[in-house]
């Protein structure tokens, strides 16, 4: 099953309508978001917890790695969402240089800043998936509208 992102939208609304806890607002999410579609296998947040580094948040699905610095060098899709506040889209993950792997099964993956109303870098949003290919820009522009309403 695919994500029914109007649904989807409207069910998160509802759910976090008057919180402001970012903590509370990233778990709902990646509940919500990750049962939503059969091709998430891995759906979470990494927070930014210092200058530069990111550490694990809510999440569904597998372990997850616990840190990921994104100040120097190899920092994977997380890190270069987070370094430079752009969409990773990577239809095989293998071919992403300095692609760290948190689980053997990722085979894609997409990862989308969160920011706040202030512009302030929140995160990172990453959705893995075990199948190539798995996501399109369809996916990113939803997700992204998703976010941004959550974390306004």
């Amino acid at each position: 099953m695919k994500a029914n992102y109007s649904d989807l939208s409207q069910t998160i609304r509802a759910l976090t309508e008057g919180e402001d806890d970012v903590v509370s607002l990233m778990a709902t999410v990646a509940c919500e978001v990750h049962h939503a579609d059969d091709r998430f296998d891995w759906t979470g947040f990494y927070r930014v917890v210092a200058p530069e580094l990111l550490k694990i948040g809510p999440y569904q699905g597998g372990h997850g790695c616990l840190v990921i610095p994104f100040s120097r060098g190899v920092c994977g899709v997380c890190g270069a969402a987070a370094a430079t506040r752009e969409v990773q889209l990577v239809p095989d993950v293998e071919l992403f240089p300095g692609h760290i792997a948190c689980s053997s099964s990722t085979q894609s993956e997409l990862v989308l800043p969160v920011v706040n109303g202030k512009g302030d870098l929140l995160g990172v949003f990453d959705i893995d998936s075990n199948q190539p290919d798995a996501f399109d820009e369809a996916d990113s522009a939803a997700l992204g509208a998703i976010l941004a309403e959550t974390f306004k």
